[in-house]
């Protein structure tokens, strides 16, 4: 972690500075949004409220595929007592080589009420995460506001991680400001054409370029206390894939000349066949370790704080 990004302990969340009464009106506002789904980028423009689906199929009510404290998550977030991750299911991208296509494709969960989401936020505090992290929460923004202001009002203080795959909204971006301590996108792609492939979202790029300057806006550089545990920033995701499909040239010029040249970012190598990939070569293969290195060497080239 860059010198002078420490903090100390003690730091206070952004929704809790926001405030209940504000954090309450977000929701409400919020909540708008479901009657006329725009959540994301795909801008499906279908009434959640009444469970019509769009593209991620998620209808009113949140669907948790699973929830605990998880140490496989980046060091800064895991700590000694883990990160509090919340799988959610659905997604908004449909990606064919999907790691968790059981939740994202086939919604493996169970459907949960708000209040009851707000629960699992002050169970995961209870056994001493130190954040509480929404995987895939795009579709999810109005719930999980919610969830944050009852979850407040009976003392949960621990930072929020927006853990995404980068397909978001500034419109909904926006109604995250001053709530979300840490983002966490995962940049996939720098191309259109591998992204309407892939994920079938050929604005892909433009749209995840747009999204990580906002999140850097709103929370600025990964900011660490004494015991290198995350409270705040940026912390950039990107999976190596074989035959350079992922860009990653081109991602980390873009973060080291347009977003911060103390961009912490995690280049991932455990990309593996699965779902449809094997009927998208190269896709059918793991990345040999010189693509891996190469994609290291690019973002240290760069002066990222790279993370393996």
């Amino acid at each position: 972690m860059a010198e002078g990004k420490e903090r100390g302990r003690g730091s206070v969340p952004a929704y809790l500075k926001l405030g209940l009464e504000n954090l309450r009106r977000r929701a409400g506002q919020a909540y708008r949004e479901l009657k006329n789904c725009r959540l994301c980028a795909r801008e499906c423009a279908v009434n959640r409220v009444l469970n019509e689906a769009g593209t991620c199929l998620a209808g009113r009510l949140v669907m948790i595929s699973s929830y605990g404290p998880h140490f496989g998550e980046e060091t800064p977030l895991v700590g000694q007592y883990g990160s509090g991750t919340v799988f959610m299911a659905h997604c908004n991208l449909k990606c064919v080589f999907c790691q968790n296509y059981g939740i994202s494709w086939q919604a493996e969960g169970e459907p949960v009420a708000v209040p009851k989401l707000a629960g699992i936020l002050l169970v995961l505090q209870k056994r001493g995460c130190h954040n509480v992290n929404f995987v895939s929460p795009t579709h999810y923004v109005p719930q999980i506001i919610a969830a944050l202001y009852f979850a407040a009002r009976e003392g949960l203080r621990i930072p929020v991680v927006y853990n995404t795959g980068g397909y978001d909204s500034l419109r909904t971006l926006a109604l995250l400001d001053g709530i979300v301590d840490i983002y966490m996108p995962d940049v996939k792609y720098m191309d259109r054409d591998t992204a309407r492939r892939l994920s079938g979202a050929e604005d892909y790029p433009s749209i995840a370029k747009a999204a990580v300057r906002e999140m850097q806006r709103q929370v600025g550089d990964l900011v660490t206390d004494r015991d290198g545990i995350a409270t705040r920033g940026l912390l950039v995701r990107h999976l190596v894939l074989p035959g350079g499909l992922a860009g990653t040239a081109e991602l980390v010029d873009f973060l080291a000349a347009e977003v911060s040249p103390d961009t912490f970012i995690n280049i991932m190598a455990q990309y593996r066949p699965a779902y449809r990939a094997q009927h998208f070569p190269p896709l059918d293969r793991r990345p040999f370790r010189d693509e891996v290195l190469e994609a290291i060497r690019l973002a240290r080239d760069r002066g990222l704080r790279v993370y393996t």
